[in-house]
């Protein structure tokens, strides 16, 4: 099952350093039921793309939190074993939980399938999304088109092979 984890390149680089992404539980985004039902297609590769962008979307959330690391949404795409990664059941209706699946344990680096970053030139733009994300999520329209601009930016696709291109 392909699964999205959502990152920043600090953590990125703890996961290179470490050889696994965080100790566990991680959150990360998957092709879920719900997910197929809120985006209705069949289209496999379509969906995947949608639970990419909700893994972009929780990166932009980290880097909310975090003002010290670089303006830059990363996601890293792992194939685990079906069963692995879990969706809350009771969470399925919530439109903010859509495709969120829970990974027990650590997941090792090796599982990665791909890294998705965003490029240099997104980077304002990611700034602008994570500073105004609070004042979206408070229901400022003009917050919202600001946060909505980063996701204007198309991460890059990267082989697992090319994060120590992507952290120096």
């Amino acid at each position: 099952m392909r699964v999205y984890v959502p990152l920043t390149l600090s953590g990125l680089a703890e996961a290179h350093k470490s050889g696994e992404l965080g100790a566990g539980p991680l959150d990360a985004y998957a092709v879920t039921p719900a997910l197929r039902e809120w985006y209705v297609s069949d289209d496999i590769e379509e969906l995947e793309y949608a639970a990419l962008n909700r893994a972009a979307q929780a990166s932009l959330r980290q880097l909310a939190g975090n003002p010290q690391a670089a303006r830059r949404r990363v996601v890293v795409a792992v194939d685990v074993p079906e069963g692995v990664a879990v969706a809350d059941p009771d969470r399925a209706l919530d439109e903010s939980a859509l495709g969120q699946v829970r990974l027990a344990g650590p997941v090792p680096l090796t599982t990665a399938a791909a890294v998705h970053v965003d490029a240099d030139d997104a980077e304002p733009d990611v700034a602008a999304a994570a500073a105004a994300l609070g004042a979206a999520d408070q229901g400022d329209d003009d917050a919202q088109f600001t946060v909505d601009g980063a996701q204007d930016h198309d991460l890059m696709w990267f082989g697992v092979q090319e994060i120590p291109h992507l952290l120096a």
